[in-house]
């Protein structure tokens, strides 16, 4: 096991950490016994570790007598400027420890879609009762922004589609799946259908997802053939969900979408068929694979427990 040693540099003196406690400890309590009760140490250690701190800094930081101790004005203004750095590194290691647990702190989640945020919304409720000293920040993402934001660590998760399979970014479970429908022109033949299959796709131009979000993402929503081989013409991409709407509006293509779409962006320039043959459209959350803290994995499990209970 590798041993990491905390120190702090003054003025090129390496002081360690057990030297800054015995210093600050004594400046504290004026009392050899009571310094080395605190730290649970004898008080030889201590009597020495002043020492050698004294004989670094080639003065002495106490005065000694049989019946007190005292800080001289060289061991107080030293103490002055140390203990509030040493006050900030114990806090700031201790928010450390805390984000790690998940004991306190704020998680933010990132959704792409008002389905998705609806979604997040419940499971973020569900979280908080489990963690009250945890909350939960929603944002929205448009599609060009989630993967930046979760590589930037501007979010701590989110809601996406899958598949992803990116090394730095691990997912969740599935937590919804959901038919694929294709967003056309309303004006389009295909609007007229009850539904079309994957090889009708050879017959529109599919507008593209943008560059920011995985290959394996993009080659799922938007694929370059058929199943049988027939090509599909790519069309221009979008970077928000609203602009790709648009886009087919204005007929200049069609997107793969799922079927929740129907329900939250009913446009009277846009139809939704079902894709008959097409497999679901799965949603789960996404994390950085460094990122896996605990209140990243209560809240995976929060958002799962919410699925199934619904």
């Amino acid at each position: 096991m590798r041993i990491v040693k905390l120190e702090l540099t003054i003025g090129g003196v390496m002081l360690e950490r057990h030297e800054l406690e015995a210093f600050l400890t004594l400046a504290e309590e004026l009392h050899f016994g009571r310094t080395a009760e605190r730290l649970r140490v004898s008080t030889a250690r201590i009597s020495q570790t002043i020492a050698k701190l004294e004989r670094r800094a080639g003065v002495p930081l106490f005065v000694r007598t049989s019946r007190r101790v005292e800080l001289t004005a060289v061991g107080r203004r030293l103490a002055e400027e140390v203990g509030p750095a040493w006050e900030q590194i114990g806090a700031a290691f201790a928010r450390a420890v805390d984000t790690g647990h998940g004991l306190t702190g704020v998680l933010r989640a990132a959704f792409v879609g008002a389905a998705a945020g609806q979604l997040l919304a419940g499971a973020a409720e569900s979280f908080r009762r489990r963690l009250p000293g945890c909350d939960v920040r929603l944002r929205e993402a448009q599609m060009v922004d989630l993967m930046p934001w979760l590589r930037d660590g501007q979010v701590d998760l989110a809601l996406g589609t899958f598949p992803i399979d990116e090394p730095d970014i691990a997912t969740g479970p599935v937590l919804v799946s959901e038919a694929r429908m294709l967003a056309v022109p309303s004006g389009h033949a295909f609007a007229r259908r009850t539904s079309i299959s994957l090889e009708d796709l050879a017959r529109v131009k599919l507008l593209q997802l943008p560059d920011t979000l995985p290959v394996t993402l993009r080659a799922d929503r938007t694929p370059s053939a058929t199943p049988a081989g027939r090509p599909i013409e790519p069309g221009p991409s979008a970077a928000t969900f609203n602009e790709m709407l648009t886009l087919i509006g204005a007929g200049q293509g069609a997107f793969p979408v799922g079927a929740q779409a129907r329900r939250y962006y009913a446009r009277p320039d846009v139809a939704y068929v079902p894709i008959s043959d097409a497999p679901p459209l799965r949603w789960g959350l996404l994390w950085r694979a460094d990122g896996a803290t605990a209140r990243v994995r209560a809240f995976a499990q929060a958002a799962h427990d919410l699925v199934l209970s619904a």
